[in-house]
């Protein structure tokens, strides 16, 4: 007698022996977890792929993990983070035939990847000598001693640049997360995929949920909500175009949130410093 799932098989006018394409179903990453849109919508991309298409329930969502997320993130010794980047950059390293295929294949592809594992690498090991190189003691007339020292500025919100979609955003998250702040990355309309999948490796890594949310939709939905919400420290617009820019910085200044306008580009320490805070502190000299 044939088994109950080749006679299934064959109800359903399919050949046994043979296999079923499963299409990939993209979720967002919302506090460590693959959640669906609370309102169930998704968009179509390269003409067969659905996109999760984020409410503003879903930011809030984003945001409020992150913003839980961040205390225990940011209270991590730095080595303790520099160790959880570089994990990070092995699991990416582990699945670069995958990267490859959704950023198109051949040799451009290949070495974006390679540029991306760079990046986590590389500002994995800033995360121990952030404060010897952008805190300082300072001379003052007293008996003080003046230290600055440089502090996580909170939530992060990311607008994920188009090209290069993988090594660009990893270029934005990475020193965000050695500075010990938490992100919010909204994906790029038009190339979602990196983003999105870039969260499976996050998820599969030691980062601790909450610590990157991963949001897809639309700009015009969820850019007023990002630049106006009052629990994000800070956005970085290196995916927006300069209409979006304007608005971004008009909603920003009315609850004083930093905006960080510069460009995706080469690795650089002043840009881990571009997501934090200057703290000076006051100590009396002991006798």
């Amino acid at each position: 007698m044939a088994p109950a799932a080749d006679v299934a098989k064959y109800a359903a006018g399919l050949e046994v022996g043979t296999l079923m394409d499963v299409r990939k179903t993209y979720k967002l990453f919302i506090g460590g977890e693959f959640v669906r849109s609370e309102s169930g919508r998704a968009y179509r991309f390269d003409g067969s792929i659905n996109v999760p298409r984020g409410s503003r329930k879903d930011l809030r969502d984003a945001i409020r993990a992150a913003r839980t997320a961040f205390p225990g993130w940011a209270a991590r010794t730095a080595m303790n983070r520099g160790q959880i980047l570089y994990r990070a950059a092995e699991m990416l390293d582990g699945r670069r035939a995958q990267f490859v295929e959704v950023l198109g294949g051949g040799r451009t592809a290949s070495r974006e990847v390679e540029s991306a594992v760079d990046a986590l690498i590389w500002y994995a090991g800033w995360t121990d000598k952030l404060a010897q190189v952008a805190g300082n003691t300072n001379p003052v007339s007293g008996p003080y001693f003046n230290f600055t020292i440089p502090e996580p500025t909170g939530v992060v919100g990311i607008i994920a640049p188009e090209d290069p979609a993988l090594a660009g955003l990893v270029r934005r998250v990475a020193p965000a997360l050695c500075g010990g702040n938490t992100v919010v990355v909204l994906a790029p309309e038009a190339a979602p995929l990196p983003a999105l999948t870039l969260a499976e490796v996050l998820a599969t890594s030691d980062v601790p949920g909450g610590v990157v949310n991963v949001i897809g939709g639309y700009h015009r939905e969820l850019l007023p909500w990002l630049a106006a919400h009052m629990d994000v420290n800070a956005i970085d617009t290196a995916g927006c175009t300069p209409e979006e820019l304007t608005a971004i910085e008009k909603a920003a200044a009315e609850n004083v949130k930093r905006v960080i306008k510069s460009p995706p580009g080469e690795l650089s320490p002043q840009l881990i410093t571009a997501f934090m805070e200057m703290k000076t502190v006051w100590h009396p000299i002991g006798v």
